[in-house]
């Protein structure tokens, strides 16, 4: 007996319309998916958050792909909200009404992302919570990184180089450039760095909660603290590379002297190239190659039916979380040029050769 569809369970005032828009975003979704238009085992939507994060569309998105080949002949239907949680929830209803079996879903907004949940459940789909822990439960399982770990490493590094650096202004201290406040995530990156800024005494001028992990909100926060604290700013704890660069580019148009130390998350290139040029001191490296083809392994799993192990659980979720590393210039090629993640003729193009060769990259 098929399925029943997510639009018999509408109002029928509305079911006419919905179906149109429903119709429509499965047939952009269908269009997304690579390779065959069906696959002879099933289908899995893999339902990604944003493009302004660079990882999600250069390595996520390629990597669960492959690895879902490799596994068999199978059809992914692709999805990314552009840090739209409504645009999410259509995208994940339309995914559904298309046959997908299991959703691997990165929510944008993890409190929102429960209904999507709870619709894949009712009709016997589950949903795997990639990169961010979806509440509400009901998810089959959780894959991601260890998040406070992130923080901690981050605000570790931040407090050491300040140290390293020595005295700053009597009254300086950081500013604290926080992830989206719809991303779990985020709040696990603020409890470990909390711990780690709480210990060390560094004090906290401002902190803010970026919305959708916006570099240009980021920048124009920071412009904002740098007229109010000027070189009383001695480092910026940003709690991705994103945000970094935001606040980088607010901290250079002012010409803040001496320049903060600035911290990040991701190893986007444009960060690794920052780090090279002494504009941004580091970044949280994360192997995000293992992470989606851990999702796309569970999915497959799921899908023929069969059992998924893993080390722990989180909330009753079954969990696999990965070792974040943090990145500076002085481990640079052990880590992410080491692993592939990206070469050096990728860092140092040209207009960052000398910068390279300074650093001992090149």
């Amino acid at each position: 007996m098929p399925r029943p569809r997510l639009l018999r369970r509408r109002a029928p005032a509305r079911a006419g319309a919905l179906a149109i828009v429903l119709a429509l975003a499965a047939a952009a979704l269908a269009a997304c998916a690579p390779g065959p238009e069906t696959g002879t085992e099933g289908t899995i939507a893999l339902l990604l958050p944003d493009v302004k994060t660079a990882r999600y569309e250069t390595f996520d998105r390629p990597f669960f792909e492959e690895r879902v080949a490799e596994l068999g002949d199978f059809r992914v239907l692709y999805a990314n909200a552009d840090q739209d949680a409504e645009k999410q929830q259509q995208q994940a209803e339309s995914a559904l009404a298309a046959g997908a079996e299991v959703l691997v879903l990165d929510a944008v907004d993890t409190k929102a992302a429960a209904s999507i949940v709870a619709a894949a459940n009712a009709q016997g789909v589950p949903v795997v919570s990639y990169d961010r822990l979806i509440s509400g439960g009901g998810l089959a399982y959780y894959v991601s990184f260890d998040n406070e770990k992130v923080g901690v490493l981050q605000a570790t590094a931040l407090v050491e180089a300040l140290e390293a650096r020595g005295p700053g202004a009597p009254d300086g201290g950081i500013l604290m450039v926080n992830g989206s406040p719809t991303d779990s995530n985020s709040a696990k990156f603020h409890e470990g760095a909390d711990r780690v800024l709480d210990a060390s005494g560094v004090r906290i001028l401002a902190e803010y909660e970026t919305p959708d992990w916006s570099p240009d909100k980021a920048q124009e926060w920071v412009s904002g603290q740098v007229a109010q604290y000027g070189e009383r700013i001695e480092g910026v704890y940003a709690a991705n590379d994103g945000t970094a660069g935001g606040a980088v580019s607010a901290l250079k148009a002012a010409v803040v002297d001496p320049f903060p130390i600035v911290t990040g998350q991701d190893a986007e290139l444009a960060a690794l190239q920052r780090i090279v040029t002494g504009d941004q001191y580091m970044t949280v490296y994360k192997a995000i190659k293992p992470q989606a083809e851990r999702a796309a392994e569970v999915a497959v799993a799921l899908l023929r039916g069969e059992p998924v192990t893993a080390p722990l659980e989180i909330d009753g979720t079954p969990t696999t979380l990965l070792d974040p590393v943090a990145v500076t210039v002085d481990n640079l090629l052990d880590t992410v040029v080491a692993d592939g993640f990206w070469t050096v003729e990728d860092i140092c193009t040209p207009d960052y050769a000398a910068a390279c060769t300074a650093a001992g990259i090149l």
